[in-house]
């Protein structure tokens, strides 16, 4: 009895050890994480608004009023050009995927109501599948689609302008990175189109 108290005792040390180990080395690397994943986010707003010189996180209440519609919609920036004239958003969207949740940063021109571009920036899914709609041919597929129709995944070449050809083999991350999209686009659409 005694034995097993003591292995006991060694075992809860060990572990509150270990606990304080992991809590200071999130909190000494947190501040870190939060800092590339905005950079890498910023980077990707100018990479799918390459006509934007700077961004703008849209104003609180209505960035709630759109999520209090739509869950799935992280964050909405607003891009300005040179001259600080509003020119469109960008849209960060998280929709469920093969392997978990597909976020999305989908840039819109609020001059041509035309999709400038769309990158994924978070994934969890299949390498050599899923995983290739990080790649360059498929997020081209987006580009100049026009807003005002929902774009639907097909799998053979588009015959139409809001269709978009799903990835060989991949076709529940091409539907979820579609579907992100259309959040976007739905939400342009509807609340901030002028």
């Amino acid at each position: 009895m005694n034995e097993t108290l003591k292995l006991g005792l060694i075992l809860l040390l060990i572990c509150s050890i270990s606990a304080v180990v992991l809590a200071g080395t999130n909190n000494i690397t947190a501040a870190k994480i939060e800092e590339a994943d905005r950079q890498a986010n910023d980077a990707a707003r100018k990479e799918v608004f390459p006509d934007a010189s700077s961004f703008k996180p849209l104003d609180e209440n209505e960035l709630k009023k759109l999520i209090s519609s739509n869950s799935e919609i992280i964050e909405i920036y607003e891009a300005y050009d040179d001259s600080d004239n509003l020119i469109g958003y960008t849209f960060k969207t998280a929709t469920g995927g093969y392997g978990g949740d597909v976020q999305v940063i989908t840039g819109i021109s609020a001059s041509e109501s035309k999709i400038t571009g769309m990158k994924v920036v978070s994934h969890s899914e299949t390498p050599g599948l899923g995983a290739n709609s990080t790649k360059e041919f498929f997020q081209e597929r987006f580009i100049d689609k026009p807003v005002d129709k929902e774009l639907v995944v097909v799998k053979t070449s588009p015959t139409k302008d809001n269709e978009i050809q799903a990835l060989t083999s991949a076709t529940i991350t091409s539907n979820a990175v579609t579907k992100g999209v259309n959040i976007a686009r739905e939400a342009y659409e509807t609340q901030l189109a002028k």
